[in-house]
């Protein structure tokens, strides 16, 4: 396992930042994304199911747009606020996502209580493959 890089980054809709080394002691799961991609769109609504019935006590869901991949700056908002009531980071660029060393969209990363990368999922893992690695750390 590698530690998980610190990062901040603003929230999609607001002038407030995220930072990931605050969430210590909890499960990180985070989701990059981007409007166009169509897995995506299969994706993030099994996530925010997830998201409506996890203990948020001990488990931090995220979504990242990938602002460096959107045709659009204003596609990501579009779709947060249509689609998202999770919390929606913007990845300016891609700076963050490439830090991880993503590959496509959506890529999942699962961030342990310690802080440590357990599981990232590319995206052809199944939902189920997901929620179980999640199960494993809570």
């Amino acid at each position: 396992m590698k530690k998980a890089i610190d990062f901040q980054i603003p929230y999609i809709n607001s002038n407030k930042t995220y930072q990931l080394n605050n969430d210590l002691g909890k499960v990180v799961i985070l989701t990059f994304w981007t409007s166009w991609c169509p897995d995506c769109g299969v994706d993030l609504p099994k996530k925010e199911q997830l998201f409506q019935s996890i203990d948020r006590e001990k488990v931090n869901m995220l979504t990242i747009n990938v602002q460096g991949r959107e045709r659009n700056d204003q596609d990501g908002k579009i779709f947060t606020d249509k689609f998202l009531t999770q919390p929606t980071l913007e990845d300016h660029h891609r700076k963050v996502y490439d830090e991880y060393n993503c590959e496509g969209v959506p890529t999942t990363i699962i961030i342990n209580r310690d802080g440590y990368v357990t599981h990232q999922f590319g995206d052809k893992a199944s939902f189920l493959t997901i929620v179980e690695a999640i199960g494993t750390l809570i």
